[in-house]
């Protein structure tokens, strides 16, 4: 009876404890997402890289980011997509080719770029996981796991700065065992951004061919 009573003792306490990480995890990450509402846009320099071991696969580049409410503008790997707010055009200069598709809602564990910093307010359940120190910064790591089974992604390390409250990184891990890394390298707000930023001027790729998927 002695020891039924320890071990009932024992998993309380661990329940107890991973109900508090759980509530930390929340608190902290719901200091990210309003801190990422209150601003008018974003402007982020960004590392890229992706890794399977496995299939011996490893490339890193760099890309850039605007962001103005659900509208962005993603340059990477030599390619451009913009979404104005209702259609996605991917612009491809190697090809001359531009693809345009109307916007449907993305699944919910497609991180995209206006949805990278409030992606884990729905379809994951989180817990604090290891903090690191970083070149002076303290970023702590929430572990997210998608709560649909049948995911392709296996779990999410997002890192977050402690002090600032914005996130330094996001380590993706897929069930394949492809490994997607994003750090942030520089992140600006309230940028002073051109009126036609976030809008497609289909005369200023004339020799491009356009496909439009729908």
């Amino acid at each position: 009876m002695k020891k039924l009573s320890i071990l009932i003792l024992a998993v309380m306490s661990v329940f107890s404890i991973n109900a508090q990480n759980s509530d930390k995890a929340n608190k902290l990450l719901n200091e990210v997402s309003a801190k990422v509402k209150s601003y008018d846009n974003m402007v982020i320099d960004f590392k890229y890289s992706l890794e399977n071991a496995s299939e011996n696969v490893s490339q890193e580049t760099r890309g850039d980011v605007s962001i103005n409410g659900e509208k962005y503008v993603l340059n990477l790997m030599g390619t451009t997509q913009l979404f104005d707010g209702k259609k996605i055009y991917t612009i491809i200069p190697e090809d001359q080719e531009i693809n345009i598709s109307t916007y449907v809602e993305e699944d919910e564990n497609n991180i995209t770029p206006s949805k990278m910093f409030t992606f884990y307010e729905d379809g994951y359940t989180y817990k604090w996981d290891i903090a690191q120190d970083i070149k002076g910064r303290k970023i702590q790591y929430i572990n997210l796991t998608p709560i649909d089974s049948n995911a392709d992604v296996k779990n999410i390390l997002l890192g977050i700065d402690s002090e600032t409250k914005h996130i330094y990184n996001l380590i993706q891990t897929q069930e394949n065992g492809t490994k997607i890394t994003i750090t942030v390298k520089s992140f600006k707000t309230n940028q002073p951004l051109a009126k036609n930023l976030f809008s497609f001027g289909e005369d200023r790729y004339k020799d491009f061919y356009i496909n439009r998927l729908d």
